[in-house]
């Protein structure tokens, strides 16, 4: 069933469009989670804020939306909402695709991981003695298939743009030497190899040249048939372009101001890095088959040894193979690719996850749905609030403050309505102010603290201060 509504309304009701239905038990849960969403930040003399799901779909402009949660080792449920393409309104589902971005780099090193199993590879030989058309450009001393995992090879190129599906598609050679049609630079060495972290798309995009190279096949013929099918991930693929059969079933990809990525969604040959289309029921059939190979109760892809090697952090303290350890009680792995945002999480002991996709550049609604999941099955770790005070600021103070500042390319502009201050960032969403004293605030939608101070606006998030100067 389709809802007859345009996007800026969404839908009415949660159960919009037709849904597969739980238990009572798990239905409630699952309306919690719709319901419960909440910020960074809460008030110890203010009621909690809970905010419903759509509301803020809408608010920061998400097309549409996908969730599964896991709960001893099994699905517990998935739901889709909104729209996967807006103009045809085509809504979410469970079967829905959306691009796995960085997560594609966890299955790509599963299937690296299992030619290292296979004594085909070897994580700590130097890299050169498997590549045969493209080698580093510069030395950077050893580099290791362990190294290249981990984003501890010391190499450059963070991520990639991807391309216009009518663009011509550079060879996987092209990209590394960063020779056209790439669009990305060359892929060498920025300082030694296993002295620190540093993230690097490139460097898994050598190890997916790797595998080639070594197998003789084709990367997605490898990855379906040696990793996505052995789990049950058989709704997922790597193939760039994506084959036309599976159209109907891609969400189009949104920026942040709601508008429609040309071309509907951009093409990755850097597949190992960003190229896997998927869903997060297949993700959940991952982070299962994870979590019982880690625990020695099955081994579709994997060895219980192997995976727990793929689960230690390598040099780095959270940085493992493929994946990120958080507390040490939870793998993980974000993702970000033009006009897509995800994440999933999976617990090293109790069979617990979580996987979110969006078709947005927007990340922070994310954010809000883990709090609200953390919060219904009491996965703490996800619920972690700074706890402030509200402040009743004097009217005649907050008029000292509506106008424009500016910091380099970014305006900052400040409102009032109703003895209610406003500030928005460029033409992105305007959000409310919540003043902890007469010149300090904070905002709901990012960690940071922000004050008022001689005339200019200052904000501080993440350790680092940008002065915005009224103008």
């Amino acid at each position: 069933m389709r809802c007859a509504v345009t996007f800026l309304l969404l839908c009415l009701t949660i159960s919009c469009f037709s849904q597969e239905k739980y238990s009572a038990e798990t239905e409630e849960k699952i309306r919690q989670v719709e319901n419960s969403l909440g910020s960074w930040v809460s008030f110890d003399n203010a009621p909690p804020l809970k905010l419903n799901l759509l509301e803020r779909m809408k608010y920061y402009r998400v097309p549409g939306i996908s969730i599964a949660v896991i709960r001893n080792y099994k699905l517990e449920w998935a739901r889709g909402y909104g729209f996967a393409d807006v103009e045809e309104k085509r809504p979410v589902t469970t079967q829905t695709l959306f691009q796995a971005a960085s997560i594609s780099k966890s299955l790509n090193a599963v299937g690296i991981l299992k030619l290292v199993e296979q004594n085909k590879l070897s994580l700590d030989e130097d890299i050169n003695k498997y590549l045969k058309s493209w080698h580093p450009s510069a030395d950077s001393g050893k580099i290791t298939i362990a190294n290249l995992l981990s984003h501890t090879a010391g190499l450059t190129v963070h991520g990639f743009g991807g391309y216009d599906a009518k663009d011509t598609l550079p060879t996987v050679q092209q990209v590394l030497q960063g020779k056209k049609p790439a669009n990305s630079p060359e892929v060498k060495p920025a300082f030694a190899s296993g002295t620190r972290f540093q993230y690097s798309g490139g460097g898994t995009t050598i190890s997916q040249l790797i595998l080639t190279e070594q197998t003789g096949r084709a990367y997605d013929q490898y990855q379906q048939k040696e990793v996505l099918d052995p789990m049950g991930m058989t709704s997922s693929f790597y193939t760039q372009p994506a084959p036309v059969s599976k159209k109907d079933l891609l969400a189009t990809a949104y920026r942040a101001n709601g508008n429609p990525v040309e071309g509907k969604y951009h093409v990755y040959p850097e597949m190992g890095a960003a190229g896997l289309w998927t869903n997060p029921v297949d993700l959940s059939k991952y982070i299962i088959e994870t979590q019982l190979a880690y625990e020695g109760r099955s081994s579709k892809v994997l060895s219980q040894a192997m995976t727990k090697k793929r689960l230690t952090p390598y040099i780095d303290k959270s940085a493992a193979l493929g994946v990120f350890i958080m507390d040490n009680k939870w793998f993980n792995h974000n993702g970000g690719n033009e006009g897509f945002r995800c994440v999933y999480y999976g617990s090293l002991e109790g069979g617990n996850g979580m996987v979110i996709m969006v078709n947005s550049d927007n990340f922070e609604v994310i954010t809000e749905v883990m709090r609200s999941i953390g919060a219904t099955y009491g996965w703490n770790e996800f619920n972690k609030t700074s706890v402030r005070s509200l402040a009743t600021v004097p009217a005649d103070t907050l008029k000292q403050y509506p106008g424009t500042y500016k910091f380099q390319n970014i305006t900052l502009t400040v409102t009032e309505k109703d003895n209610t201050l406003f500030i928005r960032q460029n033409m992105g969403n305007t959000m409310q102010m919540y003043f902890t004293s007469n010149n300090d605030f904070v905002i709901m939608d990012a960690p940071s603290d922000n004050r008022f101070e001689n005339g200019d606006l200052v904000v501080k998030q993440g350790g680092r201060e940008l002065r915005f100067t009224k103008q």
